[in-house]
Order: structure tokens, then C-alpha cells, then sequence
């Protein structure tokens, strides 16, 4: 059996394995990635990539690649509610187009002061950008069409067997392969080979029964090049359908012809048997009438879920993404979710690649990420409660006063439920690590955690402030690559003892000055330092024991 040696052995190529796999490639770490797909998504899967993601993309430099891709500029990126999509609109939260963020985002301020905004694109897209880059990376080894077969940790390593799938393969495509590597992480999704072999169990809540989302679902990717025909509203990204007949949503896929539509399959109904012509019908019952669509596939899934790993991490092996949390696609949580646990193990696996590190490093991994998995599934199960158990009545589609009394209720209701979901600075940037071994608190109460509703603050544990410099640069823009010291206000203090602290500790850190009295302010001190994943681990007015902070933020005992 041919052998092969890595540094990062990543199972799964969605959004957080290739993200991983970009973090590591830039930092120079050694990955092999295998997937037994064919390829990146075909199918749209997640439709909204969040700011927060969008400021990582932005750091890595491929922000903008993500921008240009799925809706045209100028399309909107509206989130509306009809009875059907040719019946009765309801609700409608209106939101900027790609064009409109890229001008709005330098003129945000309070909550959404942000160096991007959201951005409405399907994930088959996003990971056909993330592989573009991690493939630009000579340190990366990225394999479609293989998979992983059994591992072991030995305490000094992995031991790892991978082969091409299906397997056998055809004559001449090679076959089995040993690999050695120092870590493995389990990026492959809700089945995850690497947990169920370690058997780590779900925590949390599965099989919700709502009307919809709970429950059995079931999902078209199809074209319809006559919807804006007949389709007698404004234009949206998102619409969807509350009817007694079927629940449903469809999400525009490239502004033009394609959507990704998701229908609730009632109790009774046999999904896993539906055909071609059922995903017409059940389209049509959303739209309101028959019109020409092409299925470009389809298939069933269960929302519902609100599942956690109960452990994150066994020896030199980690779980990330789905693998470690099942979320209901509700605020889109699930994936960007994901690219977070990649951001904040990145770091933290290549510092343990290069060289003696404190065991609290990479433990921080589960520490920080596993209350934020929880977290974000809380959430995630409010909006699906919010839209999944209004009841959509017959009465919705009645001509006469009774009709519109229920449609001004349904109204009220779903205007608020589309702020409270789609509206949601809390959950995007307000995600902490106060827990963590590696930050090193001020005695500082962070503001209370609240999902529409975010206070930018530098207490250390969270994403640092952001602002807008005078030459037009994002504030973030200027952060090192590894680790910034921030050093704020026309009278900082001397940070020549970090500098020199971090030259003996081995870290790769600069000096980031910024003599602007509002940046100050903002960062209600001097001096912040801010950790590879732009997370502030310390704040404070001097330099004084700089050596013992720089050694607590990378895992040593204080």
C-alpha cells in the first residue's frame, strides 16, 4: 500500500474542510482533503453567507470573488411572504442588492459597522471559490472522488487509510493509500465517519414536528425560466409560500431562472417515492399555477434538528461543521457556523504543527466553539419555531373580510418574524469566548447576548469593533495577518515589551498604531491584542506583563 505523509489530514470538502484547508494552506501546514463527491456542491445547499463569514473571506482576500457570484448585482435580495407567489403578498423585508452593499457598508454604523455586509449566494458557488484558492496552495493536497476509510490515533499521530471512491476504481486510477498525519479533523458532514468512530453522541433536541420546518422536507433544484412571467409582485431573493396546501420557499439561485425550492411534505405523504412530476406539482402548488420547469434534481431532508456533539475534540482528532452540530437551515446558521470552526482551529493546529505548544491550545478549540454551536442552534430552533408553527390557514385565500382579517394577521406576524430572523447582528457578530483559557478578561461585563440587537465592544472574548479609517481602509484591513497589537490614540503607551515578549515566545506579531482619539474610544483602551481569528484576547492601558498575557492567549497557565 503506497504511503503518504501530511500535517492535516481534513475528511469532507464542503465550506468548513476547504476553509480549513485555506487557513492552513497560507500559514504553509501541510493538507490532505478528500471527499468522495465528485466535486463542490451541485446542488445550492445554503443560500446566505453572513457578514461575519463575508469579513473572513475579506481577510483571506477572495471577499469580493464571493460578491460577484450568484445574484446579479442589482437583483434584490428581499425576503417576502405570499399566500402563493401569484396569490396575495403578506409581508416583505427589504434588504440592499450586492451593489447597494458594497456602496452602504462604509456609511453603517452602531450594530452593522462591519467591513462587509451579508451576501445572498448559494453555497455550490462559495465552495467553488474556497477550492479555487486552497488549490493555490502548494502545501495542499485537495482530492475529490476519495474518501476516508479508517484512522487511528496512536498517541504520536494518525494512522489513516484513504482511497478513491467508488473503490475499487477503475484499472489505472491507483488505489488504496496509508496516510500519516499529525492531526485529523472531521469535516464530513451529518454522518460523520470520524465521529460515529469515536462515538461521540448528539446532544440537543431532534425531530421537531412543525407545520413547516419540522419535520420531513422536501427539496427541488430546478429552472423556471417563466416565474418572473407570471409572477405578479416585486422582485425578492427569498419567497415564500403560506398556504394550507403546502408550505414552501424558494430561493433565487442566480436572479434569473434558477431556484432552490424546499416544500413541508404532510404527514401521510411518502416523499422518498416522489418523482419528476411530483416536484411539479408540488411547485405549482406553491406558485399558484402550472407553469414549465425544468428538475434539475431533487430529493427529501428533515428539518427539525437542533443537534450538538458532546465533545469537539478526542486526542488528535477534531470534529468541525456539520459533523459537530445539525442545525434547522433557519438564519442560515448551519454553514456559516461552520466556516468558524475552520477560522478558529486554523490558527490553533498550525501553531501545534511548527513546533512545543500548551495542551490548552488546542483544547480551546472545543472550549470556544461548543457553547457557540449551542448557541447558534437555539437560535436557529426560535426562527423555526417563529415561521414553522403560524398556522397557515384556508381562510388566507378567502376573497371576503374574513380573508383579509386573516391575511393582516398573517401580515403582522410574518413582518416581525422576517426582522427577527433575517435582521440579526446579535447572532452575526456577537458570538463570545469568555470561557476560554487563551482570553484574558479586563473584569469587563460583556453586553447581554441578544440575536437582533449588538453592541460593538472590545471586551476581551469577542470580534473587535470596527471602524472606518479616514483614508477609506477598513480598520481590519490594517490587522497583521497572525497577531496584531493594536496600539490606539495619539498618547499610547510603550509596547516595546510585547514586542519583545513575542520574539522570544516565537509569535509573529506587529504593531498596528492608530493615533485617531475615536479608535481609542471605541476600544476604551490603549492597547488591544487581537488573535489570528480576530478575536480580542486583551485589552488594556499599559504594557505591564506582556510576557504572561501573550503566554495565557496561547494556552500556557497564567
Amino acid at each position: 500500500m503506497q504511503e503518504f505523509d501530511t500535517d492535516v489530514l481534513i475528511a469532507g470538502g464542503g465550506p468548513c474542510g476547504l476553509m480549513l484547508a485555506n487557513e492552513l494552506g497560507r500559514r504553509g501546514v501541510r493538507s490532505l482533503l478528500v471527499d468522495m463527491k465528485p466535486g463542490t456542491a451541485f446542488n445550492p445547499q445554503a443560500n446566505a453567507t453572513q457578514a461575519r463569514t463575508m469579513e473572513h473571506f475579506r481577510r483571506l482576500g477572495f471577499a469580493h470573488e464571493v460578491r460577484s457570484q450568484g445574484l446579479p448585482p442589482d437583483h434584490p435580495t428581499d425576503i417576502a411572504y405570499f399566500t402563493r407567489y401569484t396569490g396575495w403578498e403578506l409581508a416583505r423585508l427589504s434588504l440592499p442588492t450586492a451593489a447597494q452593499a458594497v456602496r452602504n457598508v462604509r456609511n453603517m454604523t452602531g450594530a452593522w459597522s462591519a467591513a462587509e455586509l451579508p451576501h445572498r449566494v448559494s453555497q455550490k458557488f462559495v465552495e467553488a471559490v474556497l477550492r479555487r484558492h486552497a488549490q493555490r496552495y502548494g502545501t495542499n493536497d485537495i482530492r475529490y472522488g476519495w474518501r476516508l476509510v479508517e484512522f487511528e490515533d496512536t498517541g504520536e499521530g494518525i494512522e489513516a487509510v484513504v482511497c478513491p471512491h467508488p473503490y475499487p476504481p477503475p484499472e489505472g486510477e491507483g488505489g488504496r493509500q496509508r496516510v500519516r498525519a499529525k492531526y485529523l479533523v472531521g469535516a464530513d458532514g451529518a454522518r460523520s465517519l470520524v465521529r460515529n468512530t469515536l462515538g461521540i453522541a448528539w446532544g440537543g433536541s431532534t425531530g421537531v414536528k412543525r407545520d413547516f420546518m419540522g419535520g420531513q422536507m422536501f427539496a427541488v433544484y430546478l429552472r423556471a425560466p417563466g416565474f418572473h412571467e407570471v409572477f405578479p409582485h416585486a422582485r425578492a431573493w427569498m419567497y415564500v409560500a403560506v398556504n394550507a396546501q403546502r408550505r414552501a420557499f424558494a430561493a433565487s439561485v442566480d436572479g434569473r431562472t434558477e431556484f432552490a425550492f424546499h416544500a413541508a411534505v404532510h404527514e401521510g405523504e411518502d416523499a422518498d417515492r416522489w418523482t419528476e412530476a411530483d416536484a411539479r406539482r408540488v411547485f405549482a402548488q406553491a406558485l399558484g399555477r402550472e407553469i414549465p420547469i425544468e428538475v434539475l434534481s431533487f430529493g427529501t431532508w428533515t428539518a427539525g434538528h437542533s443537534l450538538v456533539a458532546q465533545s469537539f475534540h478526542r486526542g488528535r482528532v477534531f470534529i468541525a461543521g456539520d459533523a459537530a452540530h445539525l442545525f434547522t437551515p433557519t438564519g442560515g446558521l448551519g454553514y456559516n457556523t461552520a466556516v468558524e470552526d475552520a477560522v478558529n482551529l486554523g490558527w490553533k493546529l498550525a501553531s501545534a504543527v511548527r513546533g512545543p505548544h500548551a495542551p490548552a491550545l488546542l483544547d480551546s478549540y472545543e472550549v470556544e466553539r461548543r457553547p457557540l454551536a449551542v448557541r447558534n442552534t437555539s437560535y436557529a430552533r426560535h426562527f423555526a419555531d417563529s415561521v414553522g408553527l403560524f398556522p397557515a390557514r384556508a381562510v388566507l385565500e378567502d376573497e371576503g373580510p374574513a380573508g383579509e382579517a386573516a391575511r393582516r394577521e398573517a401580515a403582522a406576524h410574518l413582518n416581525a418574524h422576517a426582522r427577527m430572523e433575517f435582521n440579526i447582528p446579535g447572532v452575526t457578530f456577537g458570538g463570545r469566548y469568555d470561557r476560554s483559557p487563551l482570553i484574558v478578561g479586563d473584569g469587563s461585563t460583556p453586553p447581554v447576548d441578544e440575536p437582533n440587537h449588538y453592541l460593538p465592544t472590545a471586551c476581551p472574548g469577542g470580534r473587535p469593533p470596527h471602524a472606518w479609517l479616514e483614508d477609506g481602509r477598513s480598520l481590519f484591513d490594517t490587522f497583521h495577518r497572525e497577531w496584531t497589537l493594536l496600539a490606539l490614540g495619539p498618547r499610547a503607551p510603550s509596547t516595546t515589551a510585547f514586542e519583545h515578549a513575542a520574539r522570544a515566545l516565537g509569535l509573529d506579531l506587529r504593531v498596528v498604531r492608530h493615533a485617531a482619539p475615536a479608535l481609542r474610544e471605541l476600544y476604551e483602551a490603549p492597547l488591544a491584542l487581537i488573535r489570528p481569528d480576530q478575536i480580542v484576547a486583551w485589552r488594556g492601558t499599559q504594557a505591564r506583563g506582556a510576557e504572561r498575557i501573550l503566554r495565557k492567549a496561547i494556552g500556557f497557565s497564567w
